[in-house]
C-alpha cells in the first residue's frame, strides 16, 4: 500500500509532509503535491502532517477522489521530487477550504530554484 495525495492540496501546496518524510518520495507540481508509490515506504507520517488532510492510504482514498491515484502515479513520474519543505502556494489560505479543485490542477511540473 501507499499514500496517495488528493484534492485539497491544489492551490494550497502546503510541504509540511515533505519534512517528515523519511525517503524522496514527494513530487512537486506548479500547484500540488504527489507521492510516487514506488518510493514511499507506507510508514504514514505525513498524514498528520498535512493541514488540509488531503493525504490518505490508497485503500482510503474517498471515492469522490478515487482519480488521484493513478494521478500521483502519473505526475510522479514527470515532476520533479521536492526534499525539503518550503512556503506553501500564496493561494493556500484562500484555497484551504474550497473543494472540488480537480479542474484548478496544473500538470505543470513546479519550477526549480
Amino acid at each position: 500500500m501507499t499514500f496517495v495525495v488528493c484534492d485539497p492540496c491544489i492551490k494550497c501546496k502546503f510541504t509540511d509532509c515533505v519534512d517528515v518524510c523519511p525517503v524522496a518520495c514527494f513530487h512537486e507540481g506548479e500547484n500540488m503535491l504527489v507521492i510516487d508509490p514506488d518510493e514511499c515506504i507506507d510508514c504514514g507520517v505525513c498524514v498528520d502532517e498535512c493541514p488540509v488532510h488531503a493525504i490518505f492510504p490508497e485503500d482510503e482514498v474517498p471515492e469522490k477522489w478515487i482519480e488521484y491515484i493513478a494521478l500521483n502515479a502519473k505526475y510522479a513520474k514527470v515532476w520533479p521530487v521536492i526534499e525539503e519543505g518550503k512556503e506553501p502556494l500564496p493561494t493556500a489560505e484562500e484555497f484551504r477550504e474550497v473543494e472540488n479543485k480537480r479542474d484548478l490542477l496544473s500538470p505543470n511540473p513546479a519550477e526549480q530554484e
